[in-house]
């Protein structure tokens, strides 16, 4: 999480970014079939949109409740009208590391 958060730090494309609080009434939550989902990071861009990024070790990508988070994540960004974006980034994916990851999720 601490590189996500240097990677962040230092993107071109992020205005600002805060780490996720977990709990409410102040953290970002998305609904999930167990209760709520609070993603890591959420970063206002550049150019006025919404990013939420969450860092996931690899280890976990399969596990059907991480399946789960991403899929509501891609749905609710999905349902934004491109106002919002989600990711789910991992160390290496596919041969892309995280830079390359969140990369691809700003452009």
């Amino acid at each position: 999480e601490f590189l996500c958060a240097q990677l962040l730090d230092n993107h071109p494309q992020v205005k600002r970014w805060v780490r996720n609080l977990t709990t409410s009434p102040c953290g970002f939550a998305l609904p999930t079939s167990r209760g709520r989902f609070f993603p890591d990071f959420v970063a206002e861009l550049k150019d006025g949109r919404i990013a939420v990024i969450e860092y996931k070790g690899g280890h976990l990508v399969n596990d059907p409740y991480e399946i789960e988070k991403r899929q509501i994540g891609e749905l609710w960004a999905e349902k934004s009208g491109g106002k919002c974006l989600f990711r789910q980034i991992i160390k290496e994916q596919s041969g892309i590391g995280m830079s390359g990851q969140l990369d691809a999720v700003l452009a």
